[in-house]
């Protein structure tokens, strides 16, 4: 699973699309990186590999303070799964490789 470079994600929220760019390493099962969208950038907090799957978290601040939880996995050139958007329930998330 080819995880390391920049990928562009779509995540649906309540208040509409929102685009991001996501930068992600993996190294020994660590996930590293940032996310980078309108709501400015954030670094990728507790993120793992765990076989096919990735999770990661992303603070944003903008327009209000919450944290997203990732889960998702890649196949090829594309990215795609689930978010929690803090209080606001479960979304879906996907996008590709730049």
């Amino acid at each position: 699973m080819a995880i390391d470079g920049k990928w562009n994600i779509t995540i649906k929220t309540p208040m509409g699309e929102q685009t991001a760019t996501l930068t992600l390493k993996e190294e020994g099962g660590a996930l590293t990186g940032e996310m980078s969208g309108a709501a400015g950038t954030s670094p990728i907090e507790n993120g793992k590999v765990e076989g096919d799957t990735l999770k990661w978290d992303a603070k944003v601040t903008n327009p209000m303070p919450i944290t997203l939880s990732f889960t998702g996995k890649t196949e090829g050139d594309n990215i795609s799964g689930n978010v929690q958007l803090g209080a606001f329930g479960t979304s879906t998330f996907s996008g590709a490789a730049v």
